[in-house]
């Protein structure tokens, strides 16, 4: 196992360039003594924000400018943090940038509720007699749609007091599931007694020891299912408050209130549903034929996330990860590859683990700063597509503020999966083509079906699931642990089909998975999966103007709502044929395979 290296140890050319943000601390610390002085300054707005157009203009700019100078500092302290989250310096600055947040937050509660003391056609008014309002279009339409569903001032100042005790029911699951559940010991691959935890799961859940992943199984639900009644309040204490706050806000239900603010149509959500309904025979083929490759009699829950073929052996420098993924990218055309290779140039990656570093990757910055992209690069074939993932997120986060003003540069969560999914397809599909050796082809083709598997099915499954539970809830049902545990089950026959014996352990699945708290989000990785096949597919098929389409949504950043941006890349989410569009390739990544595995073994 490799040792740990320390933040100090790591070249320089491997880190991100936090200069490009703030050229020291002191510098930042400066600024945040400025900003501070600067937020008192929204009480000049008090009363006056909406007594003509040049007032709501100039609190607007005020807003923007003040909310650009937050961001700058919030930034730099979390990706400083980030970088070792055992160092004290970076600790203190993410504190003080919290408490800054916070401070803006409580003097600027006003502003909402007079924003709302005049209705919309009085704002579209000003707008008429005003040329700079009018950029400010999408930004008061969106906001002033939610007019419907507010209350009053009082009522708003309660419900926001209440902020800490809603939020209760995730807390509560966070703290229980991170810090206190104990999931005792098994037997690894050689014998050894190792502690199991939520981490590690996953290693021992992909083992090729049969035994090993069906102990793992087995412990980590017997586990859950001891703390069945805990976690169902938890869960039902959740549902209960978004239902609850759907009906105070005049929603037909949670799943609307949801889908409200970035004005998706429930038939969106219906329609993914009923689509991956149809094709869950691709699906069950597909365990069909891990089961052949596995060579069991039954093929059990505890089998399914084992890989087809083992891990080559093959590794990426990351100066290869590099020109592979610039390589496979040169499709997206000059403009796109030369502004990802300044990702490079100007060290807007931090490339390596280091002692205290946060885990995972992402992709972060704003309109002020170049985007940043934080790895924990390996050299697997995992990592190059991660970093495939995160460039493309990079890349919508550069061409969204590089094309709009400041307000019209954030995009939504909704579409923000495509352009990282788009690069990772495109990535994969080269890797394909180019690839000769037929034992790496497969480990590609793997990778591609484990992502058509989770992204697609797993994700929908879970949408059903948390679509069902609330509308039960909104009927008057009680959410017991029985009942969740039914529900859950009987979603999971549905969707692993007669050909895989479904555990009854796997009952109890719904307690592990934390999006359930996250109010109707699980879709949304579909979505994008979706999205991002239909895109690909009309690029690399030469489909005429595909390209600029597709351009030109990464540049609409946060200009109009999401399907109508998607729409822009040639994608109706209405359309049943963008879901069949993944689920095809996923078909025809299950032939290849199938078919390749045959020659290779045969």
């Amino acid at each position: 196992m490799k040792k740990q290296r320390k933040r100090e140890e790591i070249l320089e050319q491997y880190t991100w360039d936090l200069t490009t943000i703030f050229k020291s601390d002191d510098e930042f610390l400066e600024e945040l003594e400025s900003a501070r002085k600067e937020i008192k300054k929204v009480e000049d707005f008090r009363g006056k924000i909406t007594l003509s157009a040049s007032n709501l203009l100039s609190y607007l700019q005020f807003s923007d400018a003040l909310e650009r100078k937050l961001y700058k500092l919030f930034y730099y302290a979390n990706l400083k943090f980030d970088s070792d989250t055992t160092d004290a310096e970076s600790q203190k600055l993410k504190g003080k940038v919290d408490n800054l947040l916070k401070e803006e937050s409580e003097l600027s509660s006003f502003v909402n509720p007079e924003l709302f003391s005049i209705p919309f056609a009085q704002v579209e008014k000003y707008m008429n007699e005003n040329e700079e309002l009018k950029s400010y279009h999408h930004t008061l339409e969106s906001f002033y749609r939610t007019f419907p569903h507010k209350l009053n001032e009082t009522e708003e100042k309660i419900l926001s007091s209440l902020g800490n005790v809603l939020s209760t029911p995730e807390e509560t699951y966070e703290c229980l599931t991170d810090s206190d559940m104990k999931f005792g010991t098994i037997e690894d691959e050689e014998g050894k007694e190792v502690e199991l935890t939520e981490s590690n799961y996953t290693n021992y859940i992909r083992s090729s020891d049969r035994m090993v992943r069906k102990k793992a199984f087995t412990r980590l639900f017997e586990t859950y299912a001891t703390f069945k009644n805990t976690i169902a309040k938890t869960f039902a204490g959740n549902v209960d408050y978004l239902t609850s706050m759907a009906k105070i806000r005049k929603f037909p239900s949670s799943l609307e209130a949801s889908l409200f603010y970035d004005k998706i149509d429930p038939t969106v959500y219906d329609n993914l549903i009923e689509t991956v309904h149809k094709h869950l025979p691709i699906l069950y083929k597909y365990y069909d034929v891990k089961k052949r490759i596995l060579k069991v009699d039954e093929l059990h829950l505890y089998d399914i996330y084992v890989d087809l073929v083992e891990e080559t052996d093959k590794e990426y420098s990351f100066e290869e990860a590099k020109n592979t993924v610039l390589e496979a990218l040169q499709v997206l055309g000059d403009d796109y590859i030369n502004t990802f290779k300044r990702a490079f140039e100007e060290r807007w990656i931090d490339v390596y683990n280091n002692v205290g570093k946060r885990g995972g990757a992402y992709s972060s910055g704003f309109y002020d700063t170049n985007p940043f992209i934080l790895l924990n690069y390996e050299g697997k074939l995992r990592d190059v597509s991660t970093l495939a993932h995160e460039g493309g997120h990079s890349m919508h986060t550069y061409l969204s503020c590089k094309n709009n003003p400041y307000h019209d540069s954030h995009y939504k969560i909704f579409v923000a999966e495509v352009a990282s999914t788009v690069n990772e397809l495109l990535l994969l599909k080269h890797l394909y083509k180019k690839e000769k050796e037929d034992k790496q082809k497969l480990a590609i083709l793997n990778e591609m079906m484990e992502l058509f598997k989770s992204t697609i099915y797993r994700q929908v499954m879970f949408a059903e699931f948390e679509k069902e539970v609330h509308a039960l809830k909104e009927q008057g049902e009680v959410l017991t642990n029985e009942l969740l545990s039914k529900e859950y089950y009987r979603l999971n026959k549905k969707y692993f089909g007669d050909n895989v014996v479904v555990d009854e352990l796997i009952a109890y699945e719904w307690e592990r998975i934390p999006h359930f708290y996250y109010n109707f989000y699980v879709y949304k990785y579909a979505i994008g999966l979706s999205s991002a096949c239909y895109i690909v597919n009309n690029i690399l098929n030469g489909k005429e103007g595909a390209l600029e389409s597709y351009l030109n949504f990464l540049k609409s950043g946060g200009s109009d709502y999401p399907t109508e941006e998607l729409k822009l890349a040639g994608v109706d989410i209405l359309n049943s044929e963008v879901i069949e569009s993944a689920i095809k390739m996923f078909d025809e990544a299950i032939d290849e395979f199938e078919a390749l595995y045959k020659k290779v073994y045969a």
